[in-house]
């Protein structure tokens, strides 16, 4: 934790800037996603199978223009000018969402600015990477620290978001994700440095290539476990709802309290991962801010890529999440979606054991 100790110690406005980013672009994805199924199945009144439909298609076009601005952001670009961009997209989206409800120009236009702001999270943690070795400090604790601070955010946002969907409907709530947007574009505008780019090494990059067996592995297993969360995440404010008949914002509190649960855990894995490796702690399923690491550790001087890669493991996890999840809950039950979810962390679980311990 020494980066951040620094930091506190010392007032440097650089990694301070990198937590408050991380914080506030959590709360503004915290803002949407826990509410998002509810949204499209009571505000744009959709089926469940178009609610999965809307996640597939989402993780689909954010894979794809995730990846290929983490090949020019490794090349070619400017982080801290593609992050910001990406924040002006997420302020777009946010509005968007306040004051449309054609569920095919959400599942487009909407589903284009989603990734695109969605990128930025990959892109900070890969500047977070490269500015943590630049100073010689230790990464995967550096990592750990702001994963925790997206965990923070979902301790506040999904009942935030709750309280204000219900309280003053789903355009209040929208509209507070882009003002949280607009925050983080002025924080990284001001304080975020711009690095130069890695010498290339055409070596690291044969070797650290998608052909790597254990860059596989880690990816099928990140995306396994990713692919339970988002079932998770879908699954639960409908199965609070409708199958169990509770109040919608019960939601909000069990997904916030997941959240306030995690925090603590994933720091003591940062601060054990130097002893004992990052495998151990990925098979206790702690994955977050490890996962990260693991994959720049598996393809070092790529950290755009690498980055990149374990975010869409995340989507290739929603795309899998949203065409069962939907499938499930349509044709069984909304409990069965948890079964099932059950199954696939096992499945993690083998995968995992076959990526070499670093």
């Amino acid at each position: 934790m020494s980066l951040l100790t620094a930091a506190l110690r010392r007032s440097d406005p650089v990694s301070l800037s990198f937590l408050a980013v991380t914080f506030i672009t959590g709360v503004a994805v915290a803002l949407q996603v826990p509410t998002l199924s509810l949204f499209l199945a009571e505000e744009v009144q959709v089926r469940p199978l178009l609610v999965g439909l809307f996640y597939t298609v989402n993780a689909v076009v954010g894979i794809l223009i995730s990846q290929w601005l983490g090949h020019r952001s490794d090349s070619k670009g400017d982080r801290k000018r593609l992050i910001l961009r990406c924040c002006f997209a997420g302020v777009v989206l946010s509005l968007l969402f306040a004051w449309n409800r054609n569920y095919w120009l959400l599942v487009s236009l909407g589903v284009l600015l989603a990734s695109l702001a969605a990128t930025a999270s990959p892109q900070l943690f890969a500047l977070a990477r490269e500015y943590a070795d630049s100073r010689n400090k230790r990464a995967d604790m550096f990592s750990s620290v702001l994963r925790a601070q997206f965990s923070l955010a979902w301790v506040i946002g999904p009942p935030i978001a709750f309280a204000l969907a219900i309280g003053y409907g789903f355009e209040v709530m929208y509209l507070a994700s882009a003002l949280a947007y607009l925050i983080c574009a002025f924080v990284v505008w001001r304080w975020l440095p711009s690095l130069p780019l890695p010498t290339p090494n055409s070596e690291v990059e044969r070797v650290s290539s998608w052909r790597d067996p254990s860059v596989r592995a880690l990816f099928i297993a990140s995306t396994l476990m990713w692919t339970c969360n988002s079932m998770y995440l879908i699954n639960m404010p409908l199965y609070i709802t409708r199958e169990l008949g509770l109040e919608e914002k019960l939601a909000g509190v069990l997904m916030g309290t997941a959240a306030a649960l995690e925090i603590p855990f994933m720091l003591l894995a940062g601060y054990y991962t130097q002893r004992f490796g990052k495998r151990p702690m990925m098979l206790v399923a702690v994955l977050a801010g490890i996962g990260m690491s693991y994959f720049q550790d598996l393809m070092p001087g790529r950290a755009g890529v690498a980055t990149t890669l374990f975010a869409n493991s995340i989507r290739t996890g929603s795309i899998m999440a949203g065409a069962i999840a939907g499938t499930v809950a349509e044709i069984w039950s909304f409990h069965g979606v948890f079964m099932v979810a059950t199954a696939l962390a096992l499945a993690a679980l083998g995968a995992c054991w076959r990526v070499p311990n670093v």
